[in-house]
């Protein structure tokens, strides 16, 4: 797959970008300033970068014009932020940008623009923009899925023929062991792709990324080739 640069200053952002996008198979590089950032282009030569506008030291656009003017805009670059204008989307897109995320973003708008920059040429300084706008922030800060009770519900046909659970404990317990389950065998039946999982079960998926986890779901169990 692709390298990608992910520059943000947030390390939230960041540690979420790269765990999603490594999930895709792409190689990650991250940098959370514009110093960071020269260098990792320098080393990695990465084939797209996701670049937040606004740093404390230099921002996005700066670095932008900067990687344009010296002729080092030789990938793809998406820019993001949370506070952008018009102008600046116009501003970025007359000095190479690809596409524009506002913040907060959603995960398909970012997989989106993502598959959508690995497809385009070099860019040029008057390079067209694709304005991507959703709620990744609500996906950042979304709580875990509300539990029901599964009455009657005592044998699970998943990775096992058939699986008991115990019913005669804490509903909370329950409930967690028929979930780890659950997710545990649509792992396995989409071979460990986190996007096919979450629109199967109907999740976000930065929510079911933190379920998992939650319930202890090893998420490299039903990738090919895993044992």
């Amino acid at each position: 797959m692709a390298t990608i640069l992910v520059v943000d200053d947030e390390l939230g952002i960041r540690a979420l970008l790269s765990e999603i996008l490594t999930d895709e198979g792409h190689s990650v590089e991250l940098a959370e300033n514009a110093a960071q950032a020269r260098a990792s282009r320098e080393r990695a030569r990465p084939d797209l970068v996701l670049l937040d506008i606004w740093m404390p030291d230099v921002d996005g656009v700066t670095l932008l014009k900067e990687w344009n003017s010296c002729a080092l805009l030789t990938m793809p670059v998406i820019m993001m932020s949370g506070h952008g204008t018009i102008d600046t989307a116009v501003e970025a897109t007359k000095n190479g940008a690809i596409a524009f995320l506002e913040k907060p973003i959603t995960l398909q708008k970012l997989l989106r623009a993502v598959e959508q920059g690995l497809v385009k040429p070099a860019p040029r300084a008057a390079a067209g923009v694709a304005t991507a706008r959703g709620d990744l922030g609500h996906a950042l800060t979304s709580a875990s899925t509300n539990g029901t009770a599964l009455p009657g519900v005592t044998v699970v046909h998943g990775l096992q023929p058939e699986q008991s659970f115990d019913l005669d404990r804490p509903l909370r317990e329950a409930r967690d062991a028929f979930e780890k389950s659950y997710f545990e065998f649509h792992l396995s039946q989409e071979n460990g792709s986190m996007t096919r999982v979450a629109e199967k079960t109907g999740l976000e998926r930065t929510h079911l990324y933190r379920k998992l986890k939650q319930l202890g779901v090893d998420l490299s169990r039903g990738k090919r080739g895993s044992p």
